[in-house]
């Protein structure tokens, strides 16, 4: 199944972006849509980088893990206090640190399927009330719970079209089609 099967990309409007169902939708999918782009993926194909100093497929499922946690912390937050300093945190140096170019994709794709939907599970039956709260981030300023949704949302897909060209790069520089 390719991703565009599962609602991923332009088809969305700036109508559906705006309602929440859909935001929600989106955001319930992610795993889906990772495992989908996941499929078939092994071997070198994990560590395959289309130019030097850009992220693995490997790389990008262990990020996509570690920011699904750190957003969990935020949607409680934001939740649960008023206003809180939303810390921003340097990708690079935990993929460094953290070791992102030795985790196992399908590893981190479980990390992030339970944290996901643990997130789905606490977010999904919220008043639309509760996505106007907000909290400030240390770079990005105030930002309400809702855009934090849409920005997760949006971070997967935006990462599973990555991994879907790496993908393609490496069909190509294998002679693969």
């Amino acid at each position: 199944m390719r991703p565009e099967a599962l609602g991923w990309g332009r088809a969305y409007t700036a109508k559906a972006m705006s309602d929440l169902s859909d935001i929600l939708e989106r955001f319930r999918r992610g795993p889906e849509l990772l495992a989908v782009v996941l499929t078939g993926v092994f071997g070198e194909e994990e560590d395959f980088v289309t130019e030097p100093g850009k992220w693995s497929i490997r790389q990008i499922m262990a990020h996509l893990a570690d920011c699904e946690l750190v957003f969990a912390h935020r949607f409680r937050q934001v939740l649960a206090e008023d206003n809180p300093t939303l810390i921003a945190f340097d990708q690079d140096a935990w993929a460094g640190n953290l070791d992102y170019a030795n985790r196992k994709p399908r590893a981190s794709l479980e990390s992030f399927r339970r944290l996901r939907a643990e997130n789905y599970e606490l977010l999904k039956d919220r008043p639309e009330t509760a996505f106007v709260r907000a909290g400030t981030h240390t770079k990005n300023g105030v930002v309400t719970l809702r855009r934090m949704l849409e920005g997760s949302a949006g971070h997967t897909e935006s990462h599973a079209r990555q991994m879907q060209t790496i993908r393609e790069s490496y069909k190509q520089a294998k002679g693969k089609k």
